[in-house]
This record gives structure tokens, sequence and C-alpha cells, in this order.
């Protein structure tokens, strides 16, 4: 598996070719999933090979919105399949890496432990000072390309929904993110309450 160089061909695409318009889904959440995803790795003592391949399912996890954006997990997942062979990835790692990047779909529904730390990386916002921001980029990214308009009201209804249906997975993102994103639950539910 050349991680290197798979890495360089798939940040090198989505800077080039992702859809300007996209707020949310641009490179910096790829990036900021795979630092994560490391972050948790480490955490959850995953080196070697497992580590490689979950560095790939991160990098690789949204390339679908190079595609189309609904259900973009599954074009993902083709993307993948084109271009990690090139990259010397066999077909079993291949296909792990594709149950990794389908499990964060949501709702999330990780089996494999790997799998359950891309869920967690890719939700890691939900626990952090950044929430809120990021929560409003996703929100103009919506309204931008016209995916579900929704007033702001209507927007922290359905971040509430979220947070309290959202678990994470591994005890090193409930360690690291479990308290901050009650928090921040509790800060949208009081806005609310204010605008009653």
């Amino acid at each position: 598996m050349n991680l290197i160089d798979a890495k360089e061909f798939i940040l090198n695409k989505l800077a080039k070719e992702l859809n300007p318009d996209f707020t949310y889904h641009k490179i910096e959440h790829t990036l900021d999933v795979y630092e994560s995803a490391v972050r948790i790795a480490e955490m959850e003592n995953i080196k070697g090979k497992d580590l490689i391949m979950l560095k790939t399912a991160a990098l690789f996890h949204d390339s679908g919105m190079l595609r189309q954006y609904i259900d973009h997990e599954e074009a993902s997942i083709e993307i993948m399949k084109e271009i990690l062979p090139v990259f010397d990835y066999s077909p079993e790692e291949i296909e792990e890496i594709g149950n990794m990047i389908i499990a964060t779909k949501l709702p999330q529904n990780a089996r494999s432990f790997l799998g359950k730390i891309l869920c967690d990386a890719d939700l890691d916002y939900l626990g952090r000072d950044d929430f809120i921001m990021i929560s409003h980029q996703l929100r103009h990214e919506w309204n931008i390309l016209n995916i579900n308009k929704m007033n702001l009201k209507q927007w922290y209804d359905l971040q509430v929904e979220f947070l309290e249906n959202h678990k994470y997975y591994t005890d090193a993102s409930i360690a690291l993110r479990q308290e901050k994103k009650i928090e921040n639950l509790n800060e949208i539910k009081e806005l609310l309450n204010c605008n009653k």
C-alpha cells in the first residue's frame, strides 16, 4: 500500500475538482477527518497496516462528492476502487476500506473497529469548540445547493435532534468529545429557549 502517493493524488484531485460552493464538504473537512482519525487511532493503539487502511479511508471517505452529493459514500467507494489498485492496494484491502467508508453514511452503522474510528473522526467536531461554526458551514452548503433549505430555528431544532441521537463509538472519542458535545447541545437548547 502506497499511502503517501495515494494521499497526494486524492488531495490534489479534491483541491482542483471539488465544487467551490461546498462550504462544509471541502478539502479542509477531509483533512480534519484524517487528523481526527489519526488521533483516535493513536489513543486506541491502532498501528501498522490497520492504520494505513484507516488513513486511506479517511482520505477517500467523501471523494464521491466529486461525482454526486446524495449517496456520495457509494460514489466514494467507486472512486476508491478505481484509484487504489494503482497504489498497490489489494482487493481485500480495498474492500475493507470500502466497508469503513460506507459505515459513515448517516445514520452511521459501523461494524468493524476501524469503521467505528472513522465514524467518530467524521463527526469529531460535534464535541469541539468549533461545532457551531462548522454546523453553519453545512447549513450554508445545503442552502446554496438547494439540498434542504431551512431557517435558523429549523436548523437548530435539527442539530438538537442530531446531537441527542448521536453516540461516539470509541472510548477515545467518548473521553475526548462527549462532555463538550453535551455542552454544545445545551448551548443550542438555550438559544432556542431564548427565542420562544
